[in-house]
């Protein structure tokens, strides 16, 4: 009869309400308090940073060989990484420091918000189609967003928040917070969505569609490129159209073209006419041209009219918003467009667009949001808090930067 190893001793911690057990070498759910040596100790200090770090000043790490117990150095800033648990509930902030500033005596409340509260908005400079607003937004497979409202030239998409972190299954909820953690520190993350393409985001770099980095973010759409560079093709062709998903512009019919005495043309465009020269709904959305599923933007065209100009030998130049695609046509004797080289002539023009494009890249904004649990561990009457930090009285910072808060009932909530 052989001896069965004994299971490790797990040992319950009360940091939190999660109250979890922990075996020895591991850490709890909040990745801070471990089992280390049979004791539940706290794994990740807590920063201190020296305002001379600039100056070549060093990190004090709490309980480290510089730290005196019970003071804060005169150029340090308790930045609050490393310190709480999930919530501080019924127990006080784990960090509650005085100091004196300029005469002044400050108080620094160090506590944690709840991670199943956070999420993040992407902003992603393409004007291609990434997929319909309101469909899901997948990771490793996964559901942590969905597509929301596009905001001019860029994508936007709402990802975290309770629902996918905590809300449905295991794998949802660590699929989520594995994708948060990756785009707030700049790593790159892999996104799939329903009916729609798959991106790679990361903070400050070009996203990459569908396998394609995207070099451009557009100019602005069809009828604000006809009004700034309307003056710059007057002479050199008789018609120009700028194809866009949101407005097509046409700059015989535009304003812009007008006030500059831009001849009629005959030309017919198939979609929905808004105003003079601008027209929505030439196309789906999709990866072609100005975010539209053309590859052939001659197919927005309809039959040209010789009694509003159209004639044969009219010159047609036709580009996309950011000036990535172009064609040269000239009508023919049935006044059908034929594409042709492009003169020399117009390169500079099509070449402005581009130039006054930004560079595509992708932003993430963090938001976060605190109850009244986390207040709870700082003052016997959360709300006074609440009314103090929106009246500027209280400077709620994360992690040491400071960051918008915007209000709410009960929850105040940051963005950064």
């Amino acid at each position: 009869m052989t001896d069965r190893p004994e299971a490790p001793v797990k040992i319950r911690c009360d940091a939190c309400p999660v109250m979890c057990y922990i075996a020895p070498g591991q850490t709890g759910a909040c990745d801070r308090y471990g089992n280390v040596g049979g004791r539940i100790l706290r794994t990740d200090p807590v920063t201190l940073l020296s305002r001379s770090v600039a100056a070549g000043g060093a990190v004090v790490p709490f309980a480290g060989a510089a730290w005196q117990d019970g003071m804060l150095p005169e150029d340090g800033f308790l930045t609050g990484i490393g310190s709480g648990t999930t919530y501080p509930d019924y127990k006080p902030a784990p960090f509650i420091v005085s100091s004196q500033i300029e005469g002044a005596d400050m108080v620094t409340v160090v506590t944690e918000a709840i991670f199943s509260y956070c999420g993040v908005k992407v902003k992603i400079d393409t004007d291609r189609h990434l997929g319909s607003e309101g469909a899901v937004v997948r990771a490793g497979g996964e559901a942590v967003g969905h597509v929301t409202t596009a905001e001019y030239g860029s994508q936007m998409l709402s990802l975290g928040g309770v629902s996918h972190l905590t809300g449905h299954s295991k794998a949802e909820g660590r699929a989520t917070c594995a994708a948060l953690l990756a785009l707030c520190n700049r790593e790159p993350v892999e996104l799939a969505i329903d009916g729609g393409s798959s991106v790679t985001v990361q903070a400050g770099r070009a996203p990459i569609v569908d396998g394609v980095p995207e070099r451009r973010m557009r100019v602005g759409c069809g009828s604000a490129t006809i009004g700034m560079f309307a003056d710059q093709w007057l002479g050199l062709v008789d018609e120009v159209v700028v194809v866009d998903d949101h407005i097509t512009g046409v700059v015989s019919e535009h304003q812009a073209g007008k006030v500059i005495g831009w001849p009629d043309t005959g030309i017919k465009i198939l979609g929905q006419r808004s105003t003079p020269g601008r027209y929505f709904r030439v196309s789906e959305p999709g990866l072609g041209w100005g975010g539209t599923r053309l590859t052939d933007p001659l197919a927005i065209l309809g039959p040209w009219n010789p009694k509003k100009g159209a004639r044969p030998g009219l010159r047609l130049l036709m580009v996309s918003t950011t000036g990535e695609d172009y064609g040269y046509y000239v009508l023919d004797g049935a006044l059908k467009p034929i594409p042709q080289p492009m003169p020399e002539a117009l390169r500079p023009s099509v070449a402005l667009i581009d130039e006054n494009c930004e560079p595509s890249l992708c932003t993430v904004l963090f938001v976060g949001g605190a109850g009244g649990s986390l207040r709870a561990g700082v003052t016997r009457n959360p709300v006074r808090l609440t009314r103090s930090v929106q009246a500027g009285e209280t400077r709620l910072t994360v992690g040491g930067p400071m960051c918008s808060c915007g209000p709410a009932a009960g929850l105040p909530s940051w963005s950064m």
